[in-house]
């Protein structure tokens, strides 16, 4: 049952179809926000996470919305603005990622900018073009990650470009602060989505493997995550910015 905290505003989360973000926005739903999700491809799954959301009594519209290339921002707002009306903005989840990399040896030059295209440059557009829509005393929260401390070699490139992600969280806070805009960033760690299912689901010694590496003795939710985004989405979290928030369950520690 949601609080209703977040009655008459409008929620804008990246990759919301599937896993984390999928989680998140029917958590901001549940909480009375207007969610506008966003999809790269899989049309199939963003209706559903639409149904899924109207049926538990919320509000969701499904944009079509791939980032990772130029422009990707300004068309991303004009199909939300398309679906709203011109409504304004008062959350933004920067969820939509690239979830893995190459280890450094196979790495092309290609594959890292792909993800530092996808990870980095498109949140960082999305939210300038959104800065004359974005209400004062809005909330910006980025979907960051475990490794960007915890050293992980084989995914070198996706660390580091979460690390950059969290940077950005900093300075935007600093930047946004005036507005009385909060600006975040989440650290999921080994969360069970269909991301991970080729190397998790049905491995039994992965899954034991992952769940030991969290202090809490667990593999994560997407609705652990969910719901600390919620927290920071709502005025619960109006003196916390500029943070990192760790949701690995203790990975690593």
């Amino acid at each position: 049952m949601g609080t209703g905290r977040l009655n008459g505003k409008f929620a804008l989360v990246t990759g919301g179809s599937r896993g984390i973000g999928r989680a998140v926005a029917q958590r901001l739903a549940e909480d009375g926000a207007t969610v506008v999700l966003t999809y790269a491809r899989d049309a199939e799954s963003a209706a559903d996470a639409v149904a899924r959301i109207e049926k538990d009594g919320g509000t969701a519209i499904a944009i079509q919305a791939e980032v990772g290339a130029h422009g990707d921002a300004e068309r991303l707002w004009a199909a939300y603005d398309a679906a709203t009306g011109g409504a304004r903005v008062d959350v933004i989840v920067n969820n939509a990622g690239i979830g893995r990399s190459a280890d450094l040896e196979n790495l092309t030059e290609d594959g890292f900018d792909e993800v530092f295209a996808v990870n980095v440059r498109a949140p960082f557009f999305i939210v300038q073009q959104a800065l004359p829509r974005l209400n004062d005393g809005g909330r910006i929260v980025n979907v960051s990650s475990g490794v960007s401390r915890i050293a992980m070699p084989e995914i070198m490139a996706y660390g580091a470009s979460k690390a950059a992600l969290d940077n950005f969280t900093m300075n935007l806070a600093v930047q946004l602060g005036p507005r009385g805009i909060t600006v975040n960033s989440v650290r999921p760690g080994i969360i069970d989505t269909d991301v991970n299912a080729a190397w998790l689901r049905g491995n039994q010694a992965a899954w034991d493997a992952s769940a030991a590496m969290a202090a809490l003795g667990r593999v994560g939710e997407p609705e652990d995550v969910a719901d600390i985004v919620a927290f920071l989405a709502s005025d619960d979290s109006r003196w916390v910015t500029g943070s990192v928030l760790d949701a690995t369950g203790g990975s690593k520690l």
